[in-house]
């Protein structure tokens, strides 16, 4: 028995040493992959919920299901990833083959170089000049222009229209997204004069489109689609780095920042950034596990653009999740995502559309892609032309007035949206239905009203007019601030405008406005602050924060309750 145990044991230690040998040579050649082709794909064995949260607080998690957990390593994260010595499965994924453009560039079925769609981007204002123009958002890392553009039947105006956006492959090595993208600026321009649906949208829109937010990603080798990654130049992943009240430490990327103030100044009325990896229609919220009050509306629009997709796809297509429409958090939970960002902090509806399971979709494959998508990529931008459609003026000057719009027993979590402070102008969509709308100014009356109709695929026109205050008290919610929750019981989330950066004030009054705190803060817009009310009785108080330096001044409610 002692010798037949010393050769187990003498056994083992060589199958011990046999497997750490085998292990140091695969993560050797993970890093070597990473390092090669500027990030690699993995698997892990799923576990539970917990996990992935814990991984996606730290990798770049690109899928989940039952099974398995699939995570892309950038050269930022891989060695962090090792240490944790977890089991993993190297993904194999695209061919490293260099696709090259011939004559079916015309028909968008190649993928173009940089230079070629920086000239195909131009081209359009060039022979749509009435109907297109060309902007830039901003620069990536390595200098390349992240381009949009604006279509719209009087393009050089800033019409009382809907604003829509279309984005692509914030992942690089998406790129299904960024063919389909210029595919369609191209099918709405060409068919505007021809296409009585396609002239519609143009005339009562302002469709903006970007069909590449992560140029560096895509063509991180150079002029060409050869070895695309998910992350930027600085290999950070742009869709879990939007400012985000749960990761307000992360490190914002250029062109996140360029993205963003993008965003603020447009906030658009409804949007869809385009992904690959699976084929899916993922609507808010992806960070929360609590249900958008508008949760029935995203439902219904992404139900809606899948089984669309089905009409005009052949089966199995676009069927993960729910036959192709998940909530984003019950699928896998993320921080810093853009979707989010747009809908939380700028009342804006966006969704993520996963547009093909292979994430660099082959070339023989795209025009497949646009025929099952574009009657789709139609009828979404058609959902910004229904619902409650208004405009909030001064009843004595007629001028327009910035204000809120809350609807009652409804709306929670900043799903309240504003009309625009240049026009007055505002576009609620909602799912069918009736609503009570509570309008609300600085420096005016208030005003109700009650039972207003949603109808699937119809506008309400609701014109409003509030009467200034003759000595306006000023208590009044303004646009921009957003506290969450609300109510609030020990303390709060206060997210603040590009205006209230640098040295502020706040001070919180109780309903009969007498002072209840008053202190000082240091605040940024990718910050947000945490206030502690825990001291304060239960009731009605306004928050007031005062820039020292602008001498801006924003103000809002909350609420305190205790049990």
């Amino acid at each position: 028995m002692k010798n037949h145990s010393w050769i187990i044991l003498i056994f083992s230690f060589f199958l011990t040493l046999t497997c750490f040998g085998q292990n140091e040579q695969k993560d050797k050649m993970l890093r070597e992959t990473v390092a090669k082709d500027g990030q690699a794909r993995i698997t892990i064995p799923y576990k539970d919920r917990k996990q992935v949260e814990y991984f996606s607080r730290f990798l770049s998690v690109s899928n989940v299901n039952h099974e398995r957990i699939e995570i892309v390593l950038s050269p930022l994260t891989v060695e962090w990833f090792l240490a944790q010595k977890i089991s993993y499965e190297t993904v194999k994924t695209f061919d490293h083959r260099s696709f090259t453009v011939i004559n079916r560039l015309a028909d968008w079925e190649s993928y173009p170089s940089y230079s070629q769609y920086d000239s195909i981007m131009h081209s359009f204002p060039e022979l749509y000049p009435s109907l297109c123009l060309i902007d830039t958002i901003g620069k990536s890392i390595n200098g390349r222009l992240i381009l949009v553009l604006k279509i719209s039947d009087n393009v050089s105006a800033d019409e009382d229209e809907p604003e829509t956006f279309y984005t692509s492959s914030i992942h690089g090595d998406e790129t299904a997204g960024f063919i389909l993208m210029l595919r369609l600026a191209d099918y709405l321009l060409k068919n505007y004069n021809s296409n009585a649906r396609i002239r519609n949208l143009v005339d009562n829109l302002e469709i903006w489109i970007n069909p590449l937010s992560n140029p560096d990603g895509t063509y991180r080798t150079g002029n060409t689609v050869t070895t695309p990654v998910r992350f930027n130049a600085a290999g950070y992943d742009l869709n879990r780095n939007f400012p985000d009240p749960e990761t307000p430490n992360t490190i914002k990327q250029k062109e996140t920042l360029d993205m963003v103030k993008f965003l603020r100044e447009h906030r658009f009325n409804l949007s869809a950034n385009f992904h690959s990896g699976e084929e899916v229609v993922n609507y808010p919220w992806d960070s929360r596990w609590w249900l958008h009050a508008d949760d029935e509306w995203f439902y219904d629009i992404s139900r809606k653009y899948a089984d669309t997709v089905h009409l005009h796809s052949p089966a199995g297509y676009m069927n993960f999740m729910d036959n192709g429409v998940t909530n984003g958090y019950s699928w896998y939970s993320i921080n810093g995502g853009r979707q989010d960002f747009v809908t939380w902090e700028l009342q804006g509806r966006e969704v993520t559309i996963e547009l093909h399971d292979e994430f660099v979709t082959p070339e023989n494959q795209l025009g497949s892609i646009w025929q099952y998508n574009y009657r789709s990529l139609l009828a979404y931008l058609e959902n910004a032309l229904y619902g409650i459609h208004g405009t909030i003026k001064d009843s004595e000057t007629g001028n327009p007035v910035p204000a809120r719009i809350f609807i009652s027993g409804h709306d929670k979590d900043s799903s309240h949206i504003y009309s625009d402070s240049l026009s007055g102008s505002f576009y609620r969509m909602l799912a069918q239905g009736t609503y009570d709308l509570n309008i609300s100014a600085k420096g005016y009356v208030g005003k109700q009203i009650g039972d207003v109709i949603v109808t699937e695929g119809q506008t309400v026109s609701l014109n409003v007019e509030l009467d200034p205050f003759i000595n306006p008290v000023d208590t009044t919610d303004t646009p921009g601030l957003i506290i969450y929750p609300d109510p609030v019981e020990n303390s709060f989330t206060l997210v603040l405008p590009a205006r209230q950066s640098g040295r502020i004030n706040i001070v919180i009054f109780n309903s009969m406005g007498v002072k209840m705190a008053d202190f000082p803060e240091e605040a940024s817009e990718d910050h947000p602050l945490n206030i502690n009310v825990s001291g304060l009785p239960g009731g009605i108080y306004i928050l007031q924060v005062r820039n020292k330096t602008s001498k801006a001044t924003d103000r809002a409610r909350f609420v305190v309750v205790r049990k």
